[in-house]
């Protein structure tokens, strides 16, 4: 009887060893001690309240800013050397150019209202300074600087043409308001570029003024200001796009607050050398808000077809939205190709404007998720360019659809010959996808890539085949990590 005591005992121990180990191996295997990423958080400096110390009247921006200067004496001096009033970079040498380049909203053209030459008073709405409306706008002056459209918390102060105040605004309590900017004052410019709320980026758009945590996690679980990860030294805002800069200087990573290896599962960490944090934490984009995706300029100036602003405008042509997209990827280490005005294209195939670097031979790129554009805009057929036409004020398209004049005032604008005959032609541009963040049990699951229905496409990525199987660049880290977790070792 003893002895069918032990048999029984030995075989529920065996029992529940078979039953417990395949569990135990396919748990999370805990990563190196978790990171604390709010020591990467920047202390908000205190307020201080403004009601007394700007007394006014004021009737001008410029006057606002002189009284500004009397106490932050160094504030426009900094402000004057950025990107965000210079709207170009510092020279960069990039491959296929003979000598380095400076570009940025100032001199180069996208596919959604094409260029700010000769179309200033209407673009510089969304400048950081007053009176920007031609080409002799004095970029050293520095009462021209606008404190107001990053300080301004009365939630009354409204940018206009040439970037003036428009009529009406309170710049007394504008003034006195003053604070450290939120996100309604980045977002009054940055929510809205292309004409309106959510046409540009995919990832950014007046949703996320007050979003809740199904939106974006740091900013809608914690409540983070722009300026908590775009953190800023002497008025530089950190943060690059490759939608108007060559280079990631002073870019913002997420890797500035969490380790790569953060995750419980080793296995996940294994991709972090291949995958972009982005990829997997921004699993869609414009969750809220329709994005433009198409635009076709060659449709405008009819009056036949009823206008509704996410199909159809008179001065702009036939669009086409989209909502909760799933981003195309690609291979990207921070930089990118390119177009410039003046540069040759195939009027017959598709031109892109700013192609990210990378490929899977490219140990900094990661797969990266982007938002493409797709547009038919306007080119010259006889010099076989893409061209900056006018089409705000006096002239422009908006006010003659006359694509002729519009293409000739706008070359004369931008310095470039026009042979007199226009046609349209398709390009798209890559816009990255950062924001709206999900946390880890919102992000892409191993299934949603891998598999038949996964969304990536493995060829287009460089790989033979789901690198599940058939491995890839770091196929020895996954198999590191896999193996692993199936001898119970604690994931590195």
């Amino acid at each position: 009887m003893r002895n069918n005591k032990y048999v029984w005992i030995g075989g529920l121990v065996v029992t529940l060893a078979l039953l417990l180990v395949p569990i135990f191996l396919f748990l999370p295997r805990n990563a190196a001690q978790a990171d604390d990423p709010w020591e990467g958080m920047p202390e908000h400096p205190i307020h201080t309240d403004h009601a007394n110390l700007m007394e006014g009247p004021f009737e001008t921006g410029p006057e606002v800013t002189q009284a500004c200067l009397e106490c932050h004496e160094d504030a426009a001096d900094q402000v004057v050397h950025t990107a965000h009033w210079l709207w170009e970079s510092e020279p960069v040498l990039i491959e296929g150019r003979d000598e380095p380049i400076s570009i940025g909203k100032k001199n180069q053209i996208n596919n959604f209202c094409i260029g700010v030459q000769g179309n200033w008073s209407s673009c510089t709405s969304c400048h950081t300074g007053y009176g920007w409306e031609d080409a002799d706008f004095d970029f050293s002056d520095e009462e021209n600087v606008d404190c107001l459209v990053c300080h301004d918390t009365s939630g009354g102060y409204v940018k206009g043409t040439a970037g003036n105040p428009v009529e009406g605004v309170d710049l007394l309590a504008a003034a006195q308001s003053v604070g450290i900017p939120t996100r309604e004052n980045c977002g009054s410019c940055h929510f809205k570029g292309g004409g309106g709320n959510a046409v540009k980026h995919g990832d950014l758009d007046e949703s996320l003024y007050f979003p809740d945590e199904t939106l974006d996690v740091h900013m809608g679980a914690h409540g983070f200001l722009c300026t908590d990860c775009h953190q800023t030294t002497e008025h530089d805002i950190k943060g690059r796009s490759i939608t108007v800069s060559l280079d990631d200087a002073n870019q913002v990573y997420c890797t500035d607050c969490h380790e790569e290896d953060l995750h419980e599962d080793a296995r996940i960490n294994s991709h972090t050398d291949a995958v972009a944090c982005q990829t997997c934490h921004v699993p869609a984009g414009a969750l809220k808000e329709p994005t433009k995706m198409y635009w076709d300029w060659s449709a405008a100036g009819r009056d036949d077809i009823e206008e509704d602003p996410h199909s159809y405008l008179k001065i702009k042509g036939s669009f086409v939205y989209e909502k909760d997209f799933t981003p195309a990827y690609a291979w990207y280490n921070g930089t990118a190709d390119r177009y410039l005005l003046g540069d040759l294209i195939d009027p017959a195939q598709v031109t892109s404007l700013n192609t990210p670097k990378g490929s899977i031979d490219d140990p900094a790129a990661r797969i990266f998720p982007f938002k493409i554009h797709e547009a038919n805009q306007i080119y010259d057929t006889g010099y076989n360019y893409l061209l900056q036409p006018k089409t705000a004020g006096e002239g422009g398209y908006w006010t003659e659809f006359d694509w002729n004049l519009a293409a000739e005032l706008g070359s004369e604008a931008a310095g470039m010959e026009y042979s007199g005959n226009y046609g349209f032609t398709e390009t798209i541009m890559y816009w990255p996808l950062t924001h709206m963040v999900q946390p880890g049990e919102r992000a892409l699951q191993c299934q949603e890539c891998h598999g038949e229905d996964g969304r990536m496409d493995w060829a287009a990525l460089g790989y033979p085949g789901d690198p599940m199987y058939s491995g890839g660049r770091n196929a020895g880290a996954i198999t590191s990590a896999v193996t692993s977790a199936a001898n119970g070792e604690e994931g590195q």
